[in-house]
């Protein structure tokens, strides 16, 4: 795979870097990154030797002003788009469903999903451009399998997108291609900031691999769905066996 024009959002650390690494050989890539500046920066320096070209893209994607301003970036640096990955996102703190506020709702949508599905409609145009076989993933998450307590709002938002990636699926076919991915408990930054050690071990303990995934895991998933050019519409579980269906 390469000569892709590929945007990857959340590109600073964790899944949405190791993606880009593993996207980079022979492709020209956008790293977008929110508050990783550093890490999005570095990661540039280390793919520039085998990319076809990287740049370094700031923007707030929970707003639509900074979701404009990503896919004008684009616009100005490529003239098609063959691969969008929908990476960015996270949780910004655990709630209980009595204890739910609208800000906090608002906020926990904007962040995982409204800026995936505003940005993928701005970069439409440009995707039905791209003539290597232009798709989309989304990175989406366990929680909306299994409703987990005090993160049912999170998991909202990520069962939003897993019907947004089929509905857009549907919409965007035959020209482009829409997937996701759902990762399990990955061993990243978001969990120490979310999650309690206790909980942690409890997670392991219950996934029948016995153990975390790594970020390549889901990174190798996604790289999949960029090339699986008869797979639309589907979302992909990654989480050892934690859900199963």
């Amino acid at each position: 795979m390469s000569g892709k024009n590929i945007v990857i959002t959340g590109a600073g650390s964790g899944i949405g870097a190791e993606t880009a690494r593993r996207l980079a050989p022979g492709n020209r890539l956008i790293l977008h990154y929110h508050s990783a500046k550093e890490g999005a920066l570095a990661l540039r320096e280390e793919l520039a030797p085998v990319c076809a070209g990287v740049d370094v893209v700031g923007a707030d994607l929970t707003t639509d002003t900074g979701c404009e301003a990503l896919s004008e970036e684009v616009g100005r640096r490529m003239d098609a788009l063959d691969v969008l990955v929908n990476n960015a996102g996270g949780m910004i703190e655990r709630q209980s469903v009595g204890d739910l506020t609208w800000d906090h709702l608002a906020a926990t949508f904007a962040l995982n999903t409204f800026s995936a599905m505003r940005l993928t409609s701005l970069c439409t145009g440009l995707l039905r451009r791209g003539g290597n076989d232009p798709c989309v993933v989304n990175v989406t998450s366990i929680a909306m399998r299994h409703g987990a307590p005090t993160a049912t709002a999170y998991g909202a938002s990520k069962a939003a997108m897993d019907s947004f990636t089929r509905g857009a699926a549907n919409e965007l076919a035959p020209d482009i291609r829409v997937n996701a991915v759902a990762p399990g408990i990955i061993d990243t930054r978001f969990h120490e900031r979310v999650t309690s050690e206790d909980k942690m071990r409890q997670f392991i303990e219950n996934t029948p691999l016995k153990r975390a995934g790594r970020v390549a895991d889901v990174a190798r998933t996604i790289e999949y769905l960029v090339g699986a050019t008869f797979v639309t519409g589907e979302t992909v579980d990654c989480n050892g066996g934690l859900a199963m269906r």
